[in-house]
């Protein structure tokens, strides 16, 4: 059976919009009277995610699977690195923990069922519920079925059971609908990948430099009419880059 890995170009198409939208715990502001939304000497800065902190919010069942799937899902090649090198897993813990995994900007009050497939987020748990939910009725399933967890089969048996995942073919009882879970995992691993790094994920600016990506630079006007020209300055993130550090 041909593998489930994520076709590097394909998934490189995507990079742009993913690697230019807001985070996942970003929202737009609305403004109303004749204010606006900030004040002199303030910001929003975000905090950045310590690499070699531990998970806070996967159990290490779950971070074993996340880990596994997302090897499969981006590997490594000589185009840059897998998602597991890149960090994306810490991302996602990060963000599962936090608002985002919350839900606290979906609507939440049901009613639920099987999405359309032109409809938005359909889970009955915001996404952190819906990755724990599912992650444990993959491990049910599996279980039942040869006995041994995800992250212990072989690549191959990896990326045959994603590829069912992802063509609905997985039976993960009444509550988990299986598919609609492999949407949301791969849709999460491509934000790690190309997020910004404070994130924790896209470590070391390495999907950016891969994809030719400028990253958070004040001032393109230089390069907007270089088509067809390789972009000749390395990336940029939120927090800048480690040799404009003040030293001392």
């Amino acid at each position: 059976m041909p593998p489930i890995q994520v076709d590097r170009r394909t998934l490189l198409g995507v990079g742009g919009a993913v690697a230019c939208a807001v985070p996942l715990a970003s929202s737009a502001a609305v403004l109303s009277g004749n204010g606006v939304p900030w004040s002199a000497n303030t910001s929003s800065f975000p905090s950045a995610t310590d690499l070699r902190a531990h998970y806070v919010y996967f159990t290490s069942d779950e971070a074993a699977f996340i880990e596994a799937a997302a090897l499969r899902i981006v590997p490594a090649d000589a185009n840059g690195p897998s998602a597991l090198e890149a960090g994306v897993p810490l991302f996602l813990d990060r963000q599962l923990a936090g608002d985002y995994g919350k839900g606290a900007r979906l609507y939440m009050q049901g009613p639920f069922g099987k999405s359309t497939g032109t409809q938005g987020y359909q889970a009955k748990w915001p996404p952190a519920g819906f990755h724990r939910a599912a992650i444990k009725a993959i491990g049910d399933h599996l279980g039942q079925n040869g006995g041994t967890a995800f992250h212990k089969r072989s690549g191959a048996d990896q990326d045959a059971f994603l590829k069912d995942l992802s063509g609905g073919k997985v039976d993960l009882g009444s509550d988990v609908d299986g598919k609609a879970y492999f949407t949301l995992l791969l849709q999460n691993v491509m934000e790690g990948y190309f997020s910004d790094p404070i994130y924790g994920g896209n470590r070391n600016l390495s999907a950016w430099k891969m994809i030719g990506f400028s990253g958070a630079r004040y001032d393109q006007r230089a390069y907007v009419l270089s088509y067809g020209k390789p972009y000749p300055l390395p990336p940029v993130g939120i927090g800048g880059r480690p040799e404009w550090a003040v030293k001392g």
